[in-house]
């Protein structure tokens, strides 16, 4: 969607591992980008230490050794901001961008919410043609009547040219964040696009089964969030705390306070949880999750609700125990037995066999039964292991009659 890339930097900090990041989709998207060196009004910032730490990660600015266009500002007091803005100019002329005279309009969704007084509204940023009042605009599974468009700063406005940024309200929808948006010629080509997405929807193979064939344990979630663009990136963060143990299911998602409805949508789960990013919880639902059942939580930081689900993830890893042969001992004489105990003469043939082991019982090669070793003694002393090589006598707590020739295969069980 962008034309120009602002790589922000901290100028008290320098490049931080988000930085490449974000250089990465800049990189992507390949357009020309200014780098912003902000909180300069800090006293520890240090704009030639920033850029010194740029040009360690191959990020050259003008006048350090490469091209790339950059400004020092402070968001706090101003300064330097409107470089930036001049900087930007300057460098989409430089590159030649303009838009074409008479174009069909074309637009995409970069937010969407829903409030309580205006409705579902989003903000979609021109990229062709120009979107008037009146318009019948649709963006993937929604279309809206626009009766009233607004700028960046809440004011109304009677059309919206290349470039702008325009908030439509009234939607049909929630429109996803992303969607390329275009206008029609009136309601009934609006539902019928719409129509038609929605058979194309249900038309696309389904990988699930396959997923499931895989993965040994489910993480149900509902998730919600103040923005369209919130609940991308809520996601997003979600998705990355999947193991291949645990596949995390977003049963529903949606924007506004957690309600009644979103509780009703994760008890068709089992073991539900609910992720709020910047959103309240409704009291009538506040009082069901009162009474337990549903795990819920809010967060007003992402990468807080990221470690939440990562935890629960945890929880829900099925615990696999590998068993590790520890030693090999052959049996070479019985001297007592009794029930379920019995003293017995060996050899430890490999490893090191120790007081407390568990052990297989294998008789000609084949399993029959286990036991634990109580005690040991080598040259009639007691001892709390017998290395490879040495004769032995122990006593052994176990179910089964052990024979001479027997074989003791020593364990170690681990849960991981």
């Amino acid at each position: 969607m962008a034309d120009v890339g602002i790589l922000v930097i901290s100028a008290e900090e320098g490049v931080k591992p988000q930085t490449i990041e974000a250089l990465g989709s800049i990189k992507k998207a390949c357009i020309p980008y200014v780098v912003a060196l902000t909180k300069i009004d800090k006293p520890e910032a240090n704009v030639e230490r920033a850029k010194q730490s740029l040009a360690e990660h191959e990020i050259y600015v003008e006048g350090y050794g490469g091209d790339i266009p950059f400004v020092a500002i402070s968001g706090k007091t101003g300064e330097g901001v409107p470089d930036l803005l001049d900087l930007i100019l300057l460098v989409a002329e430089m590159s030649d961008m303009h838009a074409v005279a008479g174009a069909r309009m074309r637009a995409y969704i970069i937010e969407s919410n829903v409030d309580k007084k205006k409705g579902i509204y989003a903000t979609l940023i021109v990229k062709e043609g120009t979107i008037k009042k009146g318009d019948i605009v649709v963006a993937e599974g929604a279309y809206s009547v626009t009766r009233r468009l607004e700028d960046f700063r809440g004011e109304e406005l009677e059309k919206g040219e290349p470039g702008m940024p325009v908030r439509i309200i009234g939607w049909s929808s929630v429109p996803p964040v992303g969607a390329l948006c275009h206008t029609v010629q009136d309601k009934r080509e609006a539902e019928a696009e719409i129509l038609l997405e929605s058979e194309k929807k249900k038309r696309r193979p389904n990988n699930t089964a396959t997923t499931l064939l895989v993965e040994t344990a489910l993480l149900p979630l509902v998730i919600k969030a103040d923005t369209g663009g919130s609940l991308e990136a809520v996601e997003a963060e979600i998705q990355k705390q999947a193991t291949e143990k645990v596949r995390i299911q977003i049963v529903s998602r949606g924007i506004g306070s957690i309600s009644e409805s979103d509780l009703k949508s994760a008890r068709g789960s089992d073991e539900p949880a609910i992720a709020g990013f910047n959103v309240a919880i409704d009291p009538p639902a506040q009082s069901i999750i009162e009474r337990g059942g549903i795990t819920v939580q809010t967060f007003d930081i992402i990468y807080k609700l990221g470690e939440w689900v990562a935890e629960l993830v945890k929880k829900r890893t099925p615990k696999v125990t590998v068993v590790t042969i520890k030693a090999n001992a052959k049996v070479l004489k019985i001297f007592t037995t009794e029930k379920d105990r019995q003293v017995i003469g060996g050899k430890v043939l490999d490893g090191t066999i120790e007081a407390g082991d568990e052990f297989n019982i294998l008789r000609r090669g084949s399993p029959i039964g286990k036991g634990r070793i109580r005690e040991l003694q080598r040259f009639k002393e007691k001892a709390t292991s017998i290395p490879a090589g040495s004769e032995f006598g122990t006593f052994v707590s176990t179910s089964i009659t052990i024979m001479p020739s027997d074989q003791i295969e020593v364990v170690t069980s681990v849960e991981q």
